[in-house]
């Protein structure tokens, strides 16, 4: 069961690709970064020019680049989404218990990770909604082993209900784990503890992500 209150127009803010793009920018050069299924799979096609970026998979692939190309797939060669994928120079093909050792090392700078709900102190909710078959994958090991769990997710659900609440209602990957959120409309830092709007997306106003958003959070947008 979600926050309820009054379900608001659609806005047109970033697509899903649009929202890989905005994460994308922000990674640092030399970052080793994990990437769950949905929109984080996006990633590779927006890596930004001029910094090398090492992209994780816990099916057992770091250095994964973007689709080989129509006609280039191989069929034992994908992503944690199954997906086709290339893999860039100097790339690895490991099995899942070295996949999960760098994960659980603390061997990533980052995981980009889907959601389902993320509250207000940064509880993340990414694997089971009720009355679905649960798809926990290696999520809790993701938040529990990296220093920054980074949310990409549209900001409402299919029913307009928001995703970022005062509390998950649905069951937790990890407690006050997420430190940033890109969503269609906004973006979102974890700063102290308190969740901070840094970021409206084109054409979106505060008062169009405060309308949509139940979590209390403060504004410095730049």
């Amino acid at each position: 069961m979600t926050t309820t209150q009054p379900v608001l127009p659609a806005l047109i803010g970033r697509s899903r690709d649009e929202i890989a793009q905005r994460v994308a920018a922000d990674l640092s050069d030399g970052f080793t970064v994990n990437l769950g299924v949905g929109i984080p799979l996006a990633v590779p096609k927006f890596l930004p020019e001029g910094i090398e970026v090492f992209l994780h998979a816990e099916n057992g692939v770091l250095g994964l680049g973007d689709h080989p190309g129509e006609g280039n797939e191989d069929p034992d060669l994908t992503d944690a989404g199954k997906r086709p994928i290339s893999l860039v120079s100097g790339a690895a093909i490991v099995d899942s218990a070295l996949s999960f050792a760098i994960i659980r090392g603390g061997h990533l700078d980052a995981t980009i990770l889907g959601a389902l709900q993320v509250a207000e102190n940064g509880d993340l909710a990414n694997w089971y909604v009720p009355g679905r078959n649960p798809a926990v994958g290696g999520a809790m090991d993701l938040v529990a082993g990296t220093r920054e769990v980074w949310v990409c997710m549209e900001h409402v659900d299919r029913k307009g209900n928001p995703k970022i609440i005062p509390a998950c209602t649905f069951p937790l990957t990890g407690h006050a784990v997420v430190t940033r959120v890109y969503t269609d409309l906004a973006v979102f830092h974890f700063r102290d503890g308190g969740l901070v709007l840094t970021e409206c997306a084109p054409g979106i106003t505060p008062d169009d992500v405060r309308a949509r958003t139940t979590a209390a959070y403060t504004e410095d947008l730049e």
